[in-house]
């Protein structure tokens, strides 16, 4: 695979060098999806191993996948990321490969590192297609990195957290304006409920490096753009439009503390409290992958349904011109940080700057504690 980076202009620092030096290379990770039935089930094996999930479990999580085909949408997904990442950056002209490697499918991490390493590259820069701060969205991705690239002398740093950035909230700006006009005139009093992927309390609340505020920056994060989100909404079409955030992909044992409310629960409380009209607005997801379009286009779709409630699903920001210039200006950021260069990094009102490097008990691994991660302060040139 040799996706070609180009030369960037930089828009907020105008005497930086416009290019990804020290880095030589550009490293997509994502999660990884079945792309046909018979992966599913190693599929799911590979993502549970080691946590017990009975095989009834992932048999039941597997039909997920099997009404659709028994595949993943996320692969072709991040595929389309690529071209898109690789058509900004030609416009923009400086040339690097990108690879691209995968936590728990084809193409594995190890192979992406595997080749990036034989082809001579030494540093190179990570982006992830998770946008926020926990151990399951960022710390796993290290210590992920750090297994595949054990035994190469290749250093991996990585862009910082990019939920808050303007460019993630531009792209859930414009879709949610297209959800409300899907609506039509129900759409004038619709309730904005912004849905991301639940997590354990106890996982939420170590989120982001010391102090954190008793929530922990993965909520914070959620918080702040959808706050911002529904102000330029409210904005754009003069009238406040009220939200909520909710919650979506419970898996864990029923004893142990999930953060809530789930987004079925909430519809039925919207619509208990007189809400005429609902739009799911999925800020935690970059592309529309297996939690987006089962547990909101036909779970949650299901539930609006049953009760009555008018409802629409914003697209995720995908390969929106918004998202993909923000890429292409947090990479080109990371390097500038990299050569001890000053940088301005664009971040929203209210919002906290993501951290290129994390420290020590950022994000624990409640697990294993002193399981080795990369793009740590430990192992970063700079913090």
């Amino acid at each position: 695979m040799d996706f070609l980076v180009a030369s960037v202009k930089i828009p907020f620092v105008p005497d930086q060098s416009a290019d990804l030096d020290p880095y030589d290379a550009v490293l997509l990770v994502s999660f990884g999806g079945p792309e046909g039935p018979q992966d599913v089930m190693p599929f799911l094996e590979n993502v549970t191993r080691g946590r017990g999930i009975p095989r009834d479990r992932l048999a039941e999580v597997g039909e997920h996948y099997y009404l659709f085909g028994g595949r993943s949408p996320i692969n072709d997904q991040c595929r389309e990321l690529l071209a898109a990442l690789r058509a900004e950056l030609d416009r923009r002209a400086i040339t690097s490969p990108i690879y691209w490697g995968n936590r728990n499918w084809t193409p594995y991490l190890r192979d992406a590192i595997t080749e990036l390493a034989a082809a001579g590259h030494r540093r190179v820069v990570a982006l992830l297609t998770s946008a926020y701060p926990s151990y399951s969205s960022c710390r796993q991705y290290r210590e992920n990195l750090y297994d595949a690239a054990a035994g190469y002398q290749v250093q991996i740093d990585r862009v910082r957290h990019y939920a808050t950035h303007p460019g993630f909230v531009a792209a859930s700006v414009d879709a949610t304006l297209a959800a409300l006009d899907q609506l039509g005139p129900v759409g004038l009093d619709a309730r904005l409920v912004f849905v991301t992927h639940s997590i354990p309390l106890a996982m939420a609340k170590t989120a982001g490096p010391e102090p954190r505020t008793a929530q922990g920056a993965y909520v914070d994060g959620h918080v702040a753009v959808a706050a911002e989100v529904a102000r330029q909404v409210s904005e754009s079409r003069g009238r406040a439009y009220q939200h909520d955030l909710a919650y979506c992909s419970r898996s864990g044992p029923p004893h142990q503390p999930w953060l809530g409310p789930d987004v079925n629960d909430r519809l039925a409380e919207l619509q208990a409290s007189g809400t005429t009209s609902v739009v799911l607005v999925p800020i935690g997801f970059i592309s529309d992958h297996m939690e987006v379009i089962f547990d909101l286009d036909t779970e949650a779709a299901q539930s609006a349904a049953n009760l009555g409630l008018p409802f629409a699903r914003a697209a995720t920001a995908g390969t929106h011109p918004a998202f993909v210039s923000a890429l292409a200006d947090l990479l080109i950021e990371r390097a500038t940080a990299a050569r001890g260069e000053p940088t301005v990094p664009a971040v929203i009102p209210g919002g906290q700057v993501g951290w290129y490097a994390c420290e020590g008990q950022c994000c624990p691994n409640s697990a294993n504690p002193e399981r080795p991660a990369l793009c740590s302060v430990a192992s970063a040139e700079l913090s």
